[in-house]
């Protein structure tokens, strides 16, 4: 499987799928790796299709440096994938903190960016916790117990396999990923670079207890120019995973839309 190399000489392993003429990059959230699209991708119609699916720094097979955790550089790792797979326009498809990552590229090099998904998407002003809910987030790396305490807090259909499932991928994350991951996320600090993004956006909202609908189009919808709110009802906060048929449904919707559109 291809590797690169970050800015600041970190080993980023990502993954290719389809050989369509259409590039789109998923960028997973804090606490997963690249991992987290895979049932929405056995349902996702491959059809003119290239997909990159980089595993961040601290993740997957990446490597696991001691810093480097912001989300200015993990913005820049995924710049980095896109380029070794020589992706030089694409859609790019983000979750949670993964979507504050795909703002900061859209925002950074708009030139490259054809259209963005955000999923259950942190704002880019960040999402600060309760000190109780923050001590357990950040605490959680290796602690199987806690991680499946912030799960059952956040998703709302997650069957047990998929649970068991995102817990092994979840124990396998670095300490040092979890900690500053969490810090950068909930600290966010750049809204004022929203402005810079012209791709057409989706947002996608759920029944996420931590990011409801009405609170996205405030905050996110609302500062993005071309972005519209979509709602799928039913799942919590991991959509692709509690929910990966009709995720990737919405997800062919946008590119069949927003190819139409170019």
């Amino acid at each position: 499987m291809p590797t690169t190399t970050a800015t600041d000489g970190t080993t980023l392993h990502y993954r290719v799928l389809g050989d369509g003429p259409r590039d789109v990059v998923l960028v997973h959230g804090w606490m997963v790796s690249g991992a987290v699209w895979d049932a929405m991708l056995e349902k996702l119609d491959m059809t003119g299709l290239r997909l990159i699916v980089p595993d961040h720094r601290g993740t997957g097979p990446s490597g696991r440096p001691t810093s480097g955790y912001s989300l200015e550089q993990y913005a820049k790792d995924v710049l980095a994938v896109a380029d070794h797979a020589k992706a030089q326009r694409f859609t790019l498809v983000g979750h949670s903190m993964g979507g504050q990552i795909a703002k900061w590229v859209a925002a950074e090099a708009p030139s490259r960016v054809s259209g963005l998904v955000l999923l259950n998407t942190v704002p880019a002003s960040g999402l600060p916790l309760p000190p109780d809910a923050a001590g357990l987030f950040r605490t959680s790396a290796g602690d199987r117990e806690k991680q499946k305490t912030i799960l059952g807090l956040a998703c709302k259909q997650l069957s047990p396999e998929s649970l068991e499932v995102l817990l092994k991928d979840s124990g396998a994350v670095s300490k040092d990923a979890i900690e500053q991951c969490f810090d950068s996320w909930t600290a966010g600090g750049f809204a004022h670079r929203l402005p810079a993004i012209t791709a057409p956006t989706l947002v996608v909202a759920t029944d996420d207890p931590f990011l409801p609908p009405v609170f996205l189009k405030q905050a996110v919808v609302g500062l993005i120019q071309n972005a519209r709110l979509t709602h799928l009802p039913g799942p919590g906060h991991y959509p692709q995973v509690e929910r990966p048929a009709e995720t990737a449904a919405l997800l062919s919707a946008f590119l069949a839309g927003n190819a139409a559109q170019a």
